[in-house]
């Protein structure tokens, strides 16, 4: 019964991470709205910041395992295929969470990508009211170019690609 009621709670966790698009509030061809990330371990970061380069912009959840599959992608296959790129940038937002819990939780995922807290939803709730993980493809005017929720890799991939042509890398 304990393995059942377990199961269930995992399930009902992996489909909350994902839901309709209908709470879609940026989408491909959008501009990307001004924000601000606040860290006490990486600093601020803002859209000003980010403006001339290529951004790959994730939001996701600690508990998610949608979002666990989408980190260790950007570990695996992103981060070291662009980390040394002038003009890209990484910016992995834990929704809902602290500096403490994201490097709690680093402890032992120990991704070599910052990971910026948005605790309270304020920069999450520029682009969507619900589902993660979350992410964006933004190019160098501020762009919008890809904007998709949950996870699936070959898509992944298709990103990597178009930030690699956005980038004149490939």
């Amino acid at each position: 019964m304990y393995r059942f009621i377990l199961a269930a709670a995992a399930f009902i966790m992996s489909v909350s991470c994902v839901r309709s698009s209908a709470a879609d509030k940026i989408k491909a061809g959008d501009a990307v709205p001004d924000f601000t990330l606040e860290s006490e371990i990486y600093g601020s970061l803002s859209t000003e910041e980010l403006r001339g380069k290529v951004v790959y912009l994730c939001f996701f959840a600690t508990w998610c395992p949608p979002c666990q599959l989408e980190l260790a992608a950007i570990q695996e296959r992103m981060y070291p295929r662009f980390s040394d790129e002038a003009d890209f940038r990484l910016v992995v937002v834990g929704r809902e969470h602290t500096d403490a819990d994201l490097a709690e939780y680093n402890e032992t995922k120990r991704f070599t990508f910052p990971l910026y807290p948005d605790p309270e939803r304020e920069v999450y709730s520029l682009f969507a009211d619900e589902s993660i993980p979350r992410a964006y493809l933004i190019d160098r005017d501020g762009t919008v170019v890809d904007a998709v929720s949950g996870f699936d890799s070959k898509h992944f991939d298709a990103v990597i690609g178009k930030a690699a042509e956005l980038l004149g890398a490939e």
